[in-house]
């Protein structure tokens, strides 16, 4: 049950690629088009399936598969562009060397029992994204405004645990996924609507907790504390930790962990029993299970310093090289502060306006030159009309930005805003 530190977590079913053991995208040695494909049963009519090609270590979707002009489609350009990047599995990059470390963790004290997953493909569907780890039919995280639909049934997966029920059902009973997860959020140095996430999951049968004396739910839930607890200490040394009860809703009891480094409470990870329904529903009629999910940009960017979340995709070599395989916590050294530059947009809004649509445009615009959209006035009139001002703040992280680009960015933005969200501009 992956629980990001970046953005609140939620869970799905399997990527519908699966042919025979494979969990996995399909994969081939030369890209063609997705005429050529087998069809893809989705419980409909059948169509033709997302081709996706496995090049330099990463994935690639056929475009138009993805992003479509279709009224239930809200995937931009500019989301399609990450798919396949795959930081996670590059070993000299800060996420990859944090996914390595809890590996290492793991292998070193349960003698590699755990399954790796970290190359499963992040296309599933609403199945799997949200049913089968039980989230409610009207959560919040089901809307277009949170989560990129490819159609009304398929999604870009938003946090790791859309493969759980799949690996449960296959015979997994230890197993850790890792990947690229999807939503659409805000705009700061935190939040980007791409991230990575790690989720572990250990299953014990009967003979396990029977011999304890305990019951199974606080046997699992004992071993998850030693297990995470050690997790902690592992990543970042002798630290205080604490327990904070929480809820989810597919773990009870459930938990978060926080430690105190830095002279503040982090929260590290969000963890829990897992629901038995889970378990019954995917062929474990008599087991126990515990699943934790952490966010690994959040904890990369406490352990290595660094300070804004789009970094994480810079291919300068001012930040890549600082960072080497093995090395967890190595101290990003500021290579440039350039300027920001900040531009004001007010306008009127309307009843279906989000904050979010908004940022997905600035985003489609500007990409990574945006560093932060915020509401810094709004009122509502004597009409009932309600108006916003948005500071919109673009910063390079690598160069400084002409005063010539900044002004077609934001004249690029209010045409786009007034256009695709409806509102009228002041």
């Amino acid at each position: 049950m992956a629980v990001s530190l970046a953005q609140t977590t939620l869970f799905s079913k399997t990527s519908y690629f699966l042919r025979g053991n494979a969990l996995k995208c399909f994969t081939f040695s030369v890209p063609f088009s997705s005429s050529s494909a087998s069809v893809l049963r989705t419980g409909k009519k059948a169509r033709q399936p997302i081709v996706s090609v496995l090049e330099l270590g990463g994935v690639k979707i056929a475009k138009d598969d993805v992003v479509r002009d279709d009224p239930t489609n809200n995937v931009p350009d500019t989301i399609f562009s990450k798919l396949g990047m795959q930081l996670h599995r590059r070993n000299q990059h800060p996420i990859g060397i944090l996914k390595n470390a809890i590996y290492e963790y793991f292998d070193t004290n349960y003698s590699n029992k755990f399954d790796k997953f970290d190359d499963l493909c992040p296309i599933v569907s609403v199945q799997q994204n949200f049913d089968d780890v039980l989230v409610p039919a009207d959560h919040v995280s089901r809307s277009y405004n949170d989560t990129y639909y490819i159609d009304p049934q398929i999604v870009l997966r938003c946090h790791t645990s859309a493969h759980q029920a799949e690996l449960l059902r296959r015979g997994h009973t230890h197993f850790l996924v890792t990947g690229d997860v999807y939503r659409r959020d805000s705009i700061d140095s935190t939040h980007y609507p791409v991230f990575h996430q790690m989720e572990g999951v250990r299953v014990f049968s009967p003979d396990e907790w029977e011999a304890s004396g305990m019951d199974a739910t606080s046997y699992a839930a004992e071993d998850l504390k030693k297990c995470l607890e050690g997790l902690a200490r592992h990543l970042f040394g002798a630290v205080e930790m604490r327990w904070i009860d929480t809820y989810f809703p597919f773990t009870n009891p459930s938990y978060e962990l926080e430690i105190y480094f830095k002279e503040k409470w982090l929260e590290v990870l969000g963890c829990g029993v897992t629901e038995q329904d889970i378990l019954r529903k995917n062929g474990k009629l008599n087991n126990v299970a515990w699943a934790f999910g952490l966010g690994l940009e959040r904890l990369a960017m406490v352990l290595f310093d660094i300070p804004d979340i789009r970094l994480f995709w810079s291919s300068d070599e001012r930040f890549t090289s600082q960072f080497s395989k093995g090395q967890l916590g190595v101290k990003f050294k500021p290579f440039s502060k350039y300027p920001p530059c900040y531009k004001d947009m007010s306008f009127w809004i309307n009843e279906s306006f989000t904050e979010n649509n908004l940022c997905e445009i600035v985003r489609g615009v500007a990409g990574d030159l945006v560093e932060e959209v915020v509401l810094i006035d709004n009122f509502t009139n004597k009409k009932g009309m309600t108006s916003h001002c948005y500071r919109i703040a673009y910063r390079s992280m690598e160069r400084s930005l002409t005063d010539e680009e900044i002004n077609d960015l934001q004249w690029n933005v209010r045409e786009q805003v007034q256009s695709k969200l409806k509102v009228v501009l002041r």
